[in-house]
């Protein structure tokens, strides 16, 4: 067992994901990582989490009470919403306005497409209801909340089975009054109704996007707060006694309980983890400037990393109907790490459309009944079937040997395909690769390139379990010329967590003229603010003198309908500070299109504040380069795989775990290690680092 003197000596991180679930168990003192990868049980996660947890401390003779932190990142948010399980929900709103969910915005996502569809509300029509009474845009009160009546309303819903009550009233983010008054009511009579409030939840202008986020916060309360107690109840009988951390959007951790107050954070709450993990492998290589590849099991996620940050935005979409078409889905305002998600994963369908050309995704196969060659069922071609016919993959070392792939299988469900396209087995199979990394080099490349930036001046960062299989490949069609792979590449996602400082960010609707904007009453909604994330952060254990306070407004050019995020200077504001923030929101402005519009009035919407606790350390394992390691201690021996331009030839296998800091690797190559495979093609060079990172050098990358 740990001894005594090592109490504390460990950092758990656990992420599931839509086919595994990934766990890295970080030695605070020396920066060693362990690492486990199990299939995520969608039906029953957090059982998966505790099985997965303890195979991987019972291999080290750990124990759960030597665990200084537990930090957690999950989809269980996401998927309740596109699977449709959460919780009965109900909508109350101002009198005459409950078909908002419906009525949306009133725009075509497509305008070619006639019959477009949208996602159908969360609440149905019969479960949203008015209540009597009205507040104006400036916030003062036309018609008193009538209490009584709204009650009476209550009951009615709670004989309909309702579990949850979203209240999303007409101008609440400017004047809360009646929306608190409801909650003191409702909480009074009807005590156990999961409630959420949207001048809680999402106080910001724009009535739709603020009851769509409400709705969504509501209908997965239920759920992800049964699941959280669950969580930390099974963590306290294994023995651990600290607080469970949850990786929020944006890209920060909160305290669990915090989590399952506003459970609508958490919806991109694995993917920020990914993008924190490429962030802190490009600080420690001093690589500022950053493309994240998080390929995983079901879909690949992109996100640009300038100057050590990650962008974040307000606002994202889920349940798409159309997975790739902006507006076909929920709108949720919440500050969310700007990802761009591609339909790319390991498990991705290869099919053919009605022209006849191949396609790849977004439909997965997922962890059940997975790709053909998992034996549990799946028939239908996948990106592993075609690594696996391409000669990419190992099936006897899948998951360091745990899990036998059927190489028979994929190849039947890969020739299948080409006999539809009328091409070879191979000749299919190397199409489907080549389409899933085209897909991801164009929509990475349009990611840059939309922010006016040049793909070729960005190092690709590449995890997740099939992100190194493809990040040569990858990077040679954006144009970028440096990938960078860290070693246990396939639970990364993971280790990010451990890297996000506790933070959380609020935000104010104030929509004004920014030279005429009230700043008495900015600077009190900033207060009001501070307070409310101070609190949450102390729920999770931060003091409040290690708390750093970051403001920001999004800002907008008038008659735009686009805004910016422009920074907001510390103290009280005023006019004086006037003219720095309109010379800083014109400089990013001009960096972003380059252009400055010095005429046109500047229009501020919303406020924000970003409170941080402290950044954690987080070390790993280091080693000096040696100029004379050599690679052919690693060398495991040769197998037949495929390269473009060479075909089918005998490729050299190399141990990832064998490779010092400073071996050298001449493509074409094959790297395993246990999570992931990476590949060398036959113009790349790789070096391992101090790190043990492998950094590889693209031969033949285009221009963007």
């Amino acid at each position: 067992m740990t001894d005594s003197t090592d109490r504390f000596a460990h950092a758990l991180s656990v992420d599931i994901g839509g086919t595994f679930t990934d766990f890295s168990l970080l030695e605070l003192s020396t920066g060693r990582v362990l690492v486990n990868k199990v299939l995520t049980d969608p039906e029953n996660p957090h059982v998966a989490l505790i099985a997965g947890a303890t195979e991987l401390l019972d291999g080290e003779d750990i124990d759960f009470d030597s665990l200084r932190m537990v930090v957690h990142s999950t989809t269980l948010a996401t998927n309740s919403i596109i699977e449709r399980k959460g919780a009965k929900t109900a909508l109350l709103t101002t009198e005459g306005f409950r078909d908002i969910l419906e009525m949306g915005r009133e725009q075509i996502y497509d305008i070619y497409d006639l019959k477009a569809q949208y996602p159908p509300p969360l609440v149905p029509r019969y479960l949203r209801r008015g209540v009597d009474e009205r507040v104006d845009r400036n916030g003062n009160v036309v018609s008193p909340l009538d209490e009584d009546a709204a009650m009476e309303t209550m009951r009615e819903l709670l004989e309909q089975d309702v579990v949850g009550v979203a209240v999303s009233l007409l101008h609440a983010y400017k004047n809360p009054e009646h929306e608190q008054k409801l909650k003191a009511a409702i909480r009074e009579r009807f005590p156990s109704v999961a409630l959420s409030l949207s001048s809680e939840v999402a106080p910001v202008v724009n009535e739709y996007e603020r009851t769509s986020t409400t709705v969504a916060d509501c209908y997965v309360k239920p759920a992800v707060s049964g699941y959280l107690a669950s969580v930390t109840g099974s963590l306290a009988e294994e023995g651990y006694e600290g607080r469970l951390l949850v990786m929020h959007s944006a890209g920060g951790v909160i305290g669990s309980d915090a989590a399952a107050e506003r459970p609508v954070r958490m919806l991109e709450s694995g993917p920020a983890a990914g993008a924190l993990a490429a962030r802190f492998y490009g600080e420690l290589l001093g690589q500022p400037d950053l493309v994240s590849l998080d390929m995983g099991g079901t879909t690949a996620k992109t996100c640009v990393i300038e100057g050590g940050r990650p962008t974040v935005s307000g606002r994202i979409e889920v349940a798409r109907v159309h997975r790739f078409k902006a507006g076909s889905g929920l709108p949720i305002v919440i500050p969310v790490v700007e990802l761009i998600e591609i339909g790319s994963g390991g498990g991705s369908i290869a099919w053919t459309d009605s022209l006849g050309l191949l396609k790849v995704g977004p439909q997965s196969a997922g962890a059940k009944p997975g790709p053909a060659c998992y034996g549990q069922g799946g028939d239908e071609p996948t990106v592993t079937d075609a690594n696996l016919v391409l000669g990419y993959l190992n099936p006897d070392y899948f998951l360091g040997g745990r899990m036998r792939l059927d190489a028979d299988a994929a190849r039947r469900s890969v020739a299948r395909l080409g006999d539809t396209l009328g091409i070879s087995e191979e000749e299919a199979a190397w199409g489907i690769y080549n389409v899933v990394t085209e897909n991801m080099a164009s929509s990475a490349r349009l990611h840059v390139i939309g922010r006016n930036k040049d793909p070729r001046n960005y190092s690709v960062v590449a995890f997740g379990g099939a992100g190194p299989a493809h990040a040569c490949e990858v990077a040679r069609k954006m144009g970028a010329r440096r990938v960078i792979s860290p070693l246990a590449a396939g639970v990364t996602s993971a280790l990010g967590c451990l890297t996000a400082p506790l933070s959380f960010e609020e935000v104010r609707s104030m929509p004004s003229s920014l030279a005429e904007a009230g700043w008495d009453e900015v600077n009190a909604v900033y207060r009001e603010m501070e307070r409310q994330a101070m609190r949450l952060l102390a729920q999770a254990g931060t003091p409040d003198d290690s708390v750093t306070l970051a403001r920001s407004a999004d800002m907008r050019l008038s008659g735009q309908i686009h805004e910016i995020n422009v920074p907001i200077p510390a103290g009280g504001l005023g006019a004086r500070q006037l003219e720095r923030i309109q010379s800083d929101f014109h400089d990013i402005y001009e960096e972003l299109y380059s252009r400055r519009n010095l005429n046109i009035p500047i229009e501020v919407q919303n406020w924000r504040l970003l409170a941080t606790g402290p950044e954690p350390t987080v070390r790993l394992s280091r080693q000096d380069p040696d100029e004379g390691a050599d690679a052919g201690v690693a060398l495991k021996g040769t197998r037949r795989a495929y390269f473009r331009g060479a075909g089918f030839i005998e490729c050299p296998v190399y141990d990832r775990y064998r490779l010092a800091p400073g071996a050298r690797l001449t493509g074409p190559a094959i790297v395993e290690e246990q999570e992931s495979t990476a590949i060398l093609g036959t113009q790349d060079r790789a070096e391992v680092d101090e790190w043990f990172n492998l950094v590889f050098e693209v031969g033949g990358a285009g221009p963007a």
